[in-house]
């Protein structure tokens, strides 16, 4: 790296604090504004703030791992979640927005009554605010201290501070985060991601422009993984032994994860996107911004990327350092420095996101609920901030002790799974009651957390979502069922609130005399005709891009026919533009 690329980032850099300075005193305005932006938020930015919070710097180093190891088809591994994440755009995303609440927990409140209620919401937040959040932030900060260490840019440096080098780049990473995200409230984390997720996008592209030739060009790549042994290593399903995805795992995958796992109704970080749109139809359609975004523009440069990684780097013992690797051996001078700050900037858009959204669980679900009530905006701003830095610190911690990307990644897929089907049913089904969440929650992480003891040995990560999900059913079912029902008073105003379709709410339909605002007949079909959408542009564009063009062809045909049916399909708000 030259003064050029230091240039290029510091420029970044500084205009990032600018952006955290601008929107301060909007953020500053009330409690509203700095978490869920005043509920103003169009839908390409919600849409395209949700792809950049899943696009952080771990991602692309973690798609390269997993295709030098297990190939194209080891994707599955997230490439699951469309199920869940198609789901979301019919099924919840209106909901959500209607629910008028500020955080995803504090809905408990408002679904369910009493002690129990007030007591899931507390548990809730704390996990997704602490544990699971930090963990999550923890692994994006893994990555992000393994790209330093992988450029050298702390050596470059030449800072002579004591102690162990890594956990300065942890903590000098922390504290610039922190500073920018604690300033600028949702608005500042949306605005940026919108310009963070083009860069990092950029960046991805231009490892793959400077990098392919010397392969010979998407035909030399194809030609030479299979002189090598590796034509396997194409293949989009996981038929071959290369995947390590056994046959379990990927019914487990598709089967189970998309109703057992705990984002099946939105997740925090896309729920917060959806309380913040402008409507009800902003939501909506931001969510479909962020499945095209996510799996349809973004994964192909990532898995050229690997392939090419595949070939030129085929002994690397950490293959997630590829993608570094080849930033440093290809990349002119300028534009080594613009992928830098383009990791840099997929990094921000995450953490930023996962430091907002946990200070909003420790704000409006535990400290205004427990502790000061009656605090107001201004000491709620403050107490967010303050909480964004225990947030970061641990965080810190957590990137500190962790090693592998891929192995974080799964562990929190595992420990997430078991209360999904119970998120899902507590829309539609007035029988659900706080106990029975509760017991979800907890059931599905503890049996999760047993199963990676090692008195139980190696188990099939299928196997693992299976028991966890399975056996919180078995332990949430009956305990919904042998403790009361929530209040008809709690359920008619929940009703009253959201109004969701389905045959679950009859009696309160028939009580208030309203009638629902969703045809959830349609949008279960509609849902399963956009899953065949998405993966049909999916498998279609990454034929385009490997040059498979019958295959291509086809699944966008596929994909055509498809997007017909949505349109044909009666009440599809988003299709028809309303």
């Amino acid at each position: 790296m030259n003064a050029l690329d230091w240039l290029i980032i510091a420029v970044y850099l500084v205009g990032t604090l600018l952006i955290g300075v601008w929107f301060s005193r909007r953020g500053a305005r009330s409690f509203a504004e700095f978490f869920v932006g005043g509920r103003a938020l169009p839908w390409w930015l919600a849409g395209t703030s949700m792809a950049a919070t899943t696009f952080s710097v771990d991602t692309p180093l973690y798609v390269t791992g997993l295709v030098a190891r297990r190939g194209i088809a080891g994707n599955w591994e997230w490439w699951a979640f469309a199920v869940t994440h198609v789901l979301m755009i019919y099924l919840f995303a209106r909901l959500w927005r209607r629910s008028e609440v500020v955080t995803d927990v504090e809905l408990t409140e408002l679904r369910y009554g009493g002690k129990p209620a007030a007591l899931l919401r507390g548990v809730r937040a704390f996990i997704f605010a602490v544990p699971i959040n930090c963990i999550g932030m923890g692994y994006a900060m893994l990555a992000m201290r393994k790209v330093i260490e992988a450029l050298g840019l702390w050596d470059a440096l030449a800072l002579n501070l004591p102690g162990e080098p890594r956990l300065w780049i942890v903590v000098a990473l922390s504290a610039f985060v922190l500073v920018y995200a604690g300033l600028a409230g949702l608005w500042g984390v949306v605005t940026t991601d919108f310009i963070q997720f083009g860069l990092a996008l950029v960046g991805a592209l231009l490892v793959v422009v400077f990098a392919l030739p010397d392969v010979g060009g998407i035909a030399g790549l194809k030609t030479t993984l299979v002189e090598r042994g590796l034509g396997d290593r194409l293949d989009f399903m996981p038929w071959s032994d290369v995947a390590q995805l056994s046959m379990t795992t990927f019914l487990a995958y598709i089967g189970i994860q998309w109703w057992a796992f705990r984002n099946t109704d939105g997740g925090g970080q896309f729920i917060q996107r959806f309380i913040a749109s402008k409507t009800e139809a902003d939501a909506q359609k931001a969510a479909w911004l962020f499945n095209l975004l996510h799996y349809v523009v973004r994964t192909w440069p990532w898995i050229v990327v690997a392939l090419v990684v595949l070939i030129l780097y085929p002994s690397l013992a950490d293959p997630e350092i590829g993608y570094i690797q080849l930033m440093l051996d290809y990349l002119p001078n300028g534009v080594l420095g613009l992928v830098v700050a383009s990791f840099l900037a997929a990094f921000m858009s995450t953490v930023s996101t996962l430091i907002n959204w946990g200070a909003s669980y420790v704000v409006n679900d535990l400290y205004a609920r427990w502790a000061h009530p009656e605090a107001g905006d201004r000491e709620r701003v403050w107490v967010g901030r303050l909480a964004s830095v225990v947030i970061v610190a641990l965080a810190a911690a957590a990137a500190f002790y962790a090693q592998d990307i891929g192995t974080v990644f799964r562990f929190m897929i595992a420990i997430g799974t078991g209360p999904g089907a119970v998120l899902i049913l507590r829309w539609f089904w007035w029988r659900v009651n706080a106990w029975g969440e509760l017991a979800a929650m907890l059931a599905g992480m503890l049996i999760a957390l047993l199963s990676y003891l090692p008195a139980f040995g190696e188990i099939d990560f299928g196997v693992r979502l299976a028991v966890t999900a399975f056996g919180s059913l078995a332990v949430w079912l009956p305990t919904m069922l042998l403790t009361r029902p929530e209040s008809e008073e709690t359920l008619v105003a929940f009703y009253r609130r959201t109004r969701p379709g389905g045959p679950g709410w009859r009696r309160q339909q028939e009580v208030t005399g309203l009638p629902p605002l969703q045809d959830l007949g349609a949008d279960v079909r509609s849902g399963i005709i956009g899953i065949v959408l998405l993966f049909a542009l999916l498998f279609g564009f990454g034929w385009l891009t490997l040059a498979s063009w019958g295959r291509a062809i086809a699944a966008l045909v596929v994909a055509a026919v498809a997007l017909v049916l949505l349109g044909r399909l009666g009440g599809r708000r988003l299709v028809q533009g309303s």
